[in-house]
């Protein structure tokens, strides 16, 4: 992102389709001059008041709406910010904005500028960025709970305790090396051995989650797989209950991935329909082929569907999570004798509804009850990068060596949530031993 320095930066918080209000955010030094420049006067701090909105070259009125005035530092970014609250029409909007950006130092905001402020400002931290942006993107109720969890900080709260803790750790190890010929300085290197091997177990179960959180934030991915004809698209269409996909006798109709969002009980399930899987000579099909075998490699369950005229082509020793056989054309011809699996219509529905259930125990036994504390890669990444630094951690290694193993550690926690420093070292070392004389 670019640094434009003091600047105030102007986005709309509403969504761009037509609405009764549409709400115009503004954060920066200027803020107050905008405001007093179009409403004609700054109302009292937090308080909404109806103005009427002018172009400032020529005194035309654009709208009559609220404005609030949020000084800094009281404010979601810590800078002094101002709202506009318009009517919804697309040209009132227009003009009210094209009226901001005519005033000096004020341009149109970058993405995730506002929360980027509110980080530098030390509103929040990047693990409650986060959540913002993903509480705005939740489609599901446990979406929405996960989210907020993030945001309110279960996340930051458990790395800022583990970094407290390993902060004392390295003040211990730092006045053993810096401070040994001090008579006042007393150090305990077994405790804090132990203290060390106690925070890495801690890390290690929050790791051994099953990425739950990951799977919750992105949704639990089910593929629908199986030859030609075998009912893919159907089924897909059935689940969803609209026409999705091009159902067709006519076979390799599927050529490539279609994807689709589902709420089971408040968990987010994608479902992927595929295409056929066969031999051909088709480039585009061969791709097709492609690239349904790489999805279901990849999805946390596979339907591998199976009909009378539709031999298998997926086994249980697919490469994937979990595999269940379905046979598709239950109305048709009833499932061999020994067929272990589901069977269905895909056409007239029998069986569906069940098979939706499967589905959904399925789901909440990946997803879990949302508490999972880790939801995205790079949450995992630094705290795995974390783990193995205290894994190097030997009570019997020189101080130095041992201290660089707690550096690496609290970098990678830094990682999680943006902060890092080495004054919280210092701090703590000065402010536990008796060293300044």
């Amino acid at each position: 992102m670019t640094d434009h320095g003091g600047d105030t930066i102007v986005a709309l918080a509403t969504g761009r389709a037509r609405a009764a209000i549409a709400v115009l955010r503004l954060s920066g030094p200027a803020s107050r001059f905008v405001l007093e420049t179009i409403a004609g006067s700054c109302p009292p701090p937090r308080q909404a008041r109806l103005r009427r909105l002018r172009r400032p070259a020529t005194g035309e009125i654009l709208d009559h709406g609220l404005v609030l005035w949020l000084p800094g530092p009281g404010s979601f970014s810590g800078e002094d910010m101002a709202e506009f609250h318009l009517h919804g029409g697309h040209a009132v909007v227009a003009a009210v904005l094209e009226a901001i950006l005519g005033l000096p130092h004020c341009r149109l905001a970058e993405p995730g500028e506002f929360s980027r402020r509110a980080f530098l400002a030390g509103k929040l931290d990047l693990s409650a960025a986060e959540g913002i942006a993903d509480l705005v993107d939740a489609e599901t109720e446990a979406q929405r709970r996960q989210a907020l969890r993030q945001m309110d900080g279960a996340l930051t709260a458990t790395v800022e305790g583990w970094r407290d803790r390993l902060i004392a750790c390295l003040a211990e190890v730092e006045a053993e090396l810096d401070f040994s010929d001090e008579g006042d300085v007393v150090t305990d290197s077994t405790a804090t051995a132990e203290e060390i091997a106690h925070i890495r177990d801690e890390m290690t179960a929050v790791l051994a989650d099953g990425r739950r959180g990951e799977r919750l934030r992105e949704g639990f991915t089910v593929v629908i797989a199986g030859p030609p004809n075998a009912g893919k698209s159907t089924l897909l269409n059935r689940m969803l209950q609209r026409e999705a996909a091009i159902v067709s006798p006519i076979a390799g109709t599927t050529r490539d991935i279609i994807e689709a969002r589902l709420d089971f009980d408040g968990l987010p399930v994608v479902l992927v329909d595929t295409a056929g899987l066969r031999d051909t000579q088709d480039p585009l099909e061969e791709e097709g082929v492609r690239r349904a075998r790489a999805r279901a490699e990849t999805a946390d369950l596979v339907l591998a569907l199976e009909a009378v005229d539709s031999p298998p082509q997926l086994t249980s020793e697919a490469p994937t999570a979990r595999l269940f056989r379905v046979w598709t054309k239950r109305d048709l011809a009833p499932p061999p004798h020994g067929f272990e699996g589901i069977a269905i219509s895909a056409k007239t529905g029998e069986g569906v509804e069940h098979l939706l259930d499967l589905l959904a125990s399925e789901a909440a036994r990946a997803v879990g009850d949302g508490s999972a504390l880790v939801t995205r890669e790079r949450h995992r990444r630094a705290l795995t990068d974390a783990v193995e630094a205290l894994q190097h951690y030997r009570g019997t290694a020189g101080p130095e060596l041992l201290a660089e193993d707690l550096r690496l550690a609290l970098r990678a926690l830094g990682r999680v949530t943006g902060r890092v420093g080495v004054e919280d070292i210092l701090d703590r070392v000065f402010s536990t031993f008796c060293i300044g004389k």
